[in-house]
């Protein structure tokens, strides 16, 4: 239970950067032709022509830049960590 807590919070912190990356969000900014392309098209129309602030789009990209703060990857661990000693524990005996 324990080593499979441990590899949920490894993965669920590691997941977020390839995921972002996957789907356009990178550090050098929205990958042409990507779904988060797509998404800031969406958003750019439905607010006139520019993206606004704090919105999903600019938070994701924000994050795909920079990546998470220390006290959002603490977070992210803690709640990987239970689902995988949950899922670690869910075994019948």
């Amino acid at each position: 239970r324990v080593a499979c807590a441990a590899v949920g919070g490894a993965v669920a912190v590691a997941a977020v950067p390839v995921t972002l990356s996957a789907i356009g969000f990178t550090g050098a900014g929205i990958a042409a032709s990507s779904i988060a392309a797509k998404m800031m098209s969406a958003a750019a129309i439905a607010n006139g022509g520019g993206v606004a602030a704090g919105s999903l789009v600019a938070t994701l990209q924000s994050v795909g830049a920079a990546g998470l703060s220390a006290s959002s990857n603490i977070l992210l661990g803690f709640m990987g960590s239970a689902v995988g000693a949950w899922l670690g524990g869910s075994e019948k005996k």
